[in-house]
């Protein structure tokens, strides 16, 4: 690709220096991460959370970039040119360059609290169930078809964004799912992408550190579902927040319910026969399918209603849909079964918020007779306002509430499992075991025959971070082993 002088691009994406004028510049590639830069990126250098880019300058041209984007004024030995707001324009750039990928792909971007992985992926499922090659970006990594990538970040920032998308339409993908997080929205990440349906799962408390209130938090959700960004929004109106998003929204609206038979798609059976649910969803035109569905909780019965919504609202028939969902399968890390020959049951599941504790209680409490034995922690460094709140539904839901660490990243342990435990009588039922190893194997000391044992927060994370080190920790890995180990 080139940039010349008088080009649209030059025209429309930001102001050159002269020097831009005088020449022709070679760009290959868009990087924001001076150590990730190859020979012949740009490198766009704007102030991060801690420190600007530009102060990453030589480390980028010694990689080999070939110009340099910035909103401070630089003297480089590379073309330099300004742009005010240079993260704005990153995605612009980056979809100009890798030749507009979303425009070649029927997108789908899907935000929320929770739900969005489980989602994503029944979506991807469904499509892939009917031969079409499909991508998927989340917190479980990139999918090309079935290939996997692994990723830092729920969304990538708007540079690796569009050069992923570009390699989905280089591998002959015709779909794309991805999660949409709200630090995602708020930060410009998805700008240059297009979306065919983007949908809304539920808002609850999350992100407060970042977001401040739940009306910014909801805020920033709310911007995904504008003509900038897509088509067709799809909203679970079960949820306060998602039936006042349907209310304000500009672009044309497709409702979900469990409850609501006016919805544009409606629940009108969920029987659990034989470990399995058997559904009936109804559409407002008539339409209607009934299946068997292997995915219990009344969340993964809404993650279900909106993937259908979802992948009608991207073209698919619901003939096609239909034959799908029998087949369907869970995700790693939510419920996810741990077997290791024990006469319990060992789950392990990804439950990071209030109201994702609460409910995957509810969910296993709905399915035994024996003990709940829950084991959860909170991660640091990320908002410290919903730790009693999930501490508060640990203790309230589990037979057995085993308190401990997850990812305490800078802070103390310590601090946050007193944060947890503000304002709870532990008594007997409820234990404090700062080494979540530790905290494992008493969880399996304590589990009889008929009992579960509910390890959650991290899901299908493999580290722990400690002080800016991650050591391997894969709460799958380690609840197996203690069984072994300790399991009566």
């Amino acid at each position: 690709m080139r940039i010349i002088p008088g080009s649209s691009l030059a025209k429309s994406l930001m102001e050159f220096d002269s020097k831009i004028f005088n020449q022709q510049v070679v760009i290959s590639g868009v990087s924001i991460n001076a150590q990730k830069v190859v020979p012949g990126d740009l490198f766009i250098a704007f102030a991060g959370a801690n420190t600007h880019g530009i102060s990453y300058l030589e480390q980028a041209i010694s990689n080999g970039a070939v110009a340099v984007l910035s909103d401070k004024k630089i003297e480089a030995s590379i073309p330099s040119f300004i742009h005010p707001k240079p993260r704005e324009v990153v995605g612009a750039i980056s979809a100009w360059l890798y030749g507009h990928p979303f425009e070649s792909l029927k997108a789908v971007g899907i935000t929320g609290t929770n739900g969005k992985t489980t989602t994503a992926n029944l979506v991807k499922q469904i499509w892939q169930l009917n031969s079409i090659k499909s991508g998927l970006i989340g917190t479980l990594g990139v999918e090309i078809a079935d290939d996997k990538l692994e990723t830092a970040r729920t969304t990538p920032e708007a540079d690796d964004l569009q050069a992923i998308a570009a390699a989905m339409v280089e591998q002959g993908c015709k779909n794309l799912v991805m999660e949409v997080s709200s630090h995602a929205i708020d930060q410009g990440r998805i700008k240059g992408a297009n979306y065919e349906v983007v949908a809304f799962s539920n808002l609850t408390q999350d992100h407060l550190d970042y977001h401040l209130s739940m009306e910014n938090y909801f805020q920033a959700k709310a911007n995904l579902f504008a003509a900038e960004y897509a088509k067709v929004a799809v909203i679970n109106i079960d949820d306060s927040y998602g039936k006042k998003l349907s209310k304000q929204v500009k672009i044309p609206v497709v409702t979900v319910s469990r409850k609501d038979s006016t919805a544009d798609w409606y629940l009108a059976k969920a029987e659990i026969k034989n470990g399995l649910y058997q559904v009936e969803i109804k559409s407002k035109s008539g339409e209607s399918l009934s299946e068997n569905f292997a995915l219990l909780g009344d969340y993964n019965l809404d993650n279900l209603l909106l993937a259908v919504a979802i992948v009608s609202s991207a073209g698919l028939s619901l003939d096609k849909i239909a034959s799908t969902i029998s087949k369907l399968q869970s995700v790693p890390g939510r419920l996810e079964s741990v077997n290791a020959g024990q006469r319990f049951t060992a789950l392990v599941d990804y439950a990071h918020t209030p109201d994702a504790v609460e409910r995957v209680i509810a969910t296993v409490k709905s399915a035994t007779s024996g003990k709940i034995i829950g084991v959860l922690g909170c991660g640091g460094d990320r908002d410290a306002s919903k730790r009693s709140l999930m501490g508060h539904a640990l203790f309230n839901g589990c037979d057995l509430a085993i308190f401990t660490s997850d990812n305490p990243r800078s802070e103390s342990a310590e601090v946050i499992l007193k944060q947890m435990t503000a304002g709870i009588d532990l008594g007997k039922k409820g234990l404090v075991e700062i080494d979540r190893k530790s905290a494992i194997d008493l969880a399996i000391k304590n589990a009889q025959s008929g009992d579960v044992v509910l390890l959650m927060g991290k899901g299908h994370e493999s580290g722990q971070e400690v002080n800016s080190v991650v050591t391997p920790f894969d709460d799958r890995v380690e609840l197996a082993e203690s069984i072994k180990r300790l399991a009566r």
